[in-house]
């Protein structure tokens, strides 16, 4: 354990220390938050192109009301067509919007006319169409003698309230929604953190490999113990990047919003914008969240996801370490070789998101409770309060396949660290585990 913990050490301190680590790890938070508002920048961006549409409409339909907005300015007129069409080509006008009269009050379709060289933009159109819609449905009501609150009226929320007949168990309207939401973020993050460490100790074996440092460290140890000091090494590696992650991130928050001058409580509150019976919905679905998250079992969920964090880690990263000493400079037999082994980790994250919908069915229990497999599928469930039993067998099952690959591991890293020249295959890789000491 000693010799184990000094790997452990030595590649930890490696990775932390080098520079590469510390500027990804500071600049990272900050790359993400500025790579979200450039994206969120980006999708709200429309047309800025200021245009000037003449609306042709004889029958009144819109009753000489529609708004302009940013870069469009909408001006009635009762020209004839052919003098505003003068009017765009001595380009005094961007567009023609030519609106038909609507003749049936039942009609579920209905074509105006944009007359136009350009192309209205996507955005564009879609709030010509939106204004004109609400316009139709307005006209539609008016000649059908239907009342508008009438109307609003008929439309019913329909819930299921939830009543247990436990006495020790609470289930509320909203307890399905959340648990969902909570169990695929968790199932989400599992699986990235999983893959990306465990392809950083299989980079690092290949590394030391291809370098010919293996070759003086394994004369003072034994390959198990380089093996497992290298898989505690680089997962707490990224358990300290992931929590400086978790701090750093609402710092750089903060400090971005005092720079660029924003204001939290000046911007607009979309409660205060809704009419009242809307927002005290909106209040209510949120106090309902809030109190379903905070009656969650988190002394029974945290624990759980983390032992499955762990399990599903020293599982991946034993294999990848593995792969690592059986390949060389050649990349194309690592991809050939991680494959296989990267299946149940993808496999397990479409069921992962199976589970979300349906936690109890058959292939959400029986994934949950096989090795490999429940590393992601298990801690997506947690939050639906599976069976004790069920979770019992998982994590019995777990320790103990995760202990069986890290002994299958350790057989080949002991004979593939030092094997060059040779094309490794899983035949081959299956020879080294009987090879004797």
């Amino acid at each position: 354990m000693n010799k184990i913990w000094l790997v452990t050490q030595r590649e930890y301190l490696t990775r932390v220390t080098n520079k590469t680590f510390i500027l990804t790890t500071l600049l990272a938070p900050l790359g993400i938050l500025v790579f979200m508002a450039a994206v969120v920048l980006v999708m709200s961006t429309g047309s800025d192109k200021a245009k000037i549409i003449n609306v042709y409409d004889p029958s009144g339909l819109l009753q000489n009301e529609f708004k302009s907005r940013d870069n469009l300015t909408f001006k009635f007129s009762n020209e004839s067509m052919d003098a505003q069409k003068v009017l765009y080509k001595e380009k005094k006008i961007n567009g023609i919007l030519e609106l038909p009269p609507l003749t049936d009050s039942l009609a579920k379709s209905y074509v105006y006319k944009y007359h136009s060289d350009d192309q209205l933009a996507m955005d564009e159109n879609f709030a010509i169409e939106s204004a004109i819609g609400k316009k139709i449905r307005d006209f539609k009501l008016k000649k059908l003698n239907i009342d508008a609150k009438t109307l609003e009226n008929l439309d019913t929320d329909v819930q299921a309230e939830p009543v247990t007949i436990l006495e020790d168990k609470k289930i509320s309207s909203i307890t399905t929604i959340v648990s969902s939401a909570l169990g695929g973020i968790v199932g989400y993050a599992m699986f990235f953190i999983i893959l990306f460490y465990g392809m950083q100790v299989m980079r690092s074996v290949m590394e030391e490999k291809i370098n010919r440092i293996i070759e003086v460290l394994i004369s003072s140890l034994k390959p198990f113990e380089l093996m497992m000091g290298k898989v505690l090494g680089v997962g707490l590696v990224g358990l300290t990047q992931i929590g400086i992650w978790l701090i750093l991130m609402p710092i750089i928050y903060f400090i971005g919003a005092a720079l660029f001058g924003i204001n939290t409580e000046a911007m607009p509150n979309p409660v205060n914008d809704m009419n009242p019976e809307v927002a005290l919905t909106f209040q209510s679905k949120a106090s309902q969240i809030f109190l379903e998250l905070r009656s969650m079992n988190w002394w029974f969920i945290l624990p759980l996801t983390l032992f499955y964090f762990l399990a599903g880690y020293f599982a991946y990263s034993a294999l990848f370490a593995a792969i690592g000493s059986a390949v060389g400079e050649d990349i194309n037999d690592a991809n050939s070789l991680t494959f296989p082994i990267m299946m149940p980790l993808i496999f397990s994250i479409y069921i992962g998101f199976s589970a979300v919908n349906a936690p109890d069915s058959s292939l959400a229990v029986w994934s949950s409770m096989i090795p490999l497999l429940s590393s992601i599928v298990m801690p997506v469930r947690l939050p639906f309060d599976p069976p004790w039993w069920q979770i019992g067998i998982s994590v019995v099952s777990l320790i103990i396949f995760t202990i069986f690959l890290v002994w299958l591991a350790a057989r080949i890293y002991r004979v593939g660290i030092l094997m060059y020249g040779k094309k490794a295959t899983f035949k081959e890789l299956s020879k080294w585990i009987f090879y004797k000491d």
